[in-house]
């Protein structure tokens, strides 16, 4: 279709003599590529709104996840019974915050935040911060893979 159009055009500007189409082909070409274009228009908005309501849908479940995951570790927590201090600790640990910056975020020494994650890590019976998260992507999934 493409070609016909382009050929039409390139015939018109350089003046080359062809025998004309009859009108009707011509008119039946013409209204092929409009309800061509039009559908092609119809299709693409649907499936834009398709798009959009798949977004919407993944951005929903991904809010609900969250918060999700944020009630799981809540009640993690007060399950090891974790102090304030070591929850906060807990919480930037999981976030893969490095041990120097969370000792900055708190305004406490490097010591100290390392005593607190070893105590968390006690408390959760794990043995580092893949372990941690681990637990919590485990509960997540629904347990435990195999």
């Amino acid at each position: 279709m493409r070609i016909f159009f382009i050929s039409q055009i390139l015939v018109t500007l350089f003046g080359i003599p062809v025998a004309p189409f009859d009108w009707k082909v011509m008119e039946l070409i013409e209204i092929g590529a409009a309800i061509g274009l039009l559908l092609g228009v119809v299709v693409g908005a649907s499936m834009l709104r398709s798009t959009w309501r798949r977004t919407a849908q993944m951005e929903s479940q991904l809010r609900a996840a969250s918060g999700a995951f944020m009630e799981l570790m809540e009640e993690r927590f007060e399950e090891w019974k974790l102090t304030p201090a070591e929850q906060d600790v807990a919480r930037f640990a999981i976030k893969g915050v490095s041990i120097q910056d969370i000792a900055a975020f708190r305004d406490t020494s490097e010591g100290t935040v390392k005593a607190q994650t070893n105590a968390i890590y006690r408390k959760a019976g794990v043995s580092g911060r893949p372990q941690l998260l681990s637990l919590f992507i485990d509960d997540l999934m629904g347990g435990p893979l195999g």
